[in-house]
């Protein structure tokens, strides 16, 4: 975390910034609160996070985005967290939970007679 004016808790909704996309996400479980220089674990489970807190979470994007995990891409995993134009925290994804693809519509713009 940043700078976070407030804290962060779960349900919180910023904006996720990842490659090009910029997209909605909620905070849906705060799972550790760790050391940003050493990377041990100082709290599981923590309720809030504020600024200078470093942690490992679970986020939701508002809608199908293509992200790529820290192991698989090291060049292509960072995000920025914002919130009301602020940039409040940056990060590095460390897992990503594939969904099934869902059929789809396939809407032709143009067609010959």
């Amino acid at each position: 975390m940043l700078n976070q004016p407030g804290q962060i808790s779960v349900d919180c909704v910023p904006e996720l910034g990842c490659h090009t996309a910029h997209i909605t996400c909620k905070f849906v479980e705060l799972k550790q609160n760790i050391d940003h220089q050493s990377g041990k674990k100082l709290e599981d489970g923590p309720k809030l996070l504020k600024s200078g807190d470093a942690a490992i979470n679970d986020k939701v994007s508002s809608k199908p985005t293509c992200v790529s995990s820290f192991s698989d891409y090291p060049r292509w995993d960072h995000f920025v967290i914002q919130d009301l134009s602020q940039t409040v925290a940056v990060g590095v994804i460390k897992a990503v939970e594939k969904k099934a693809a869902r059929a789809s519509k396939v809407i032709k713009s143009s067609q010959k007679a």
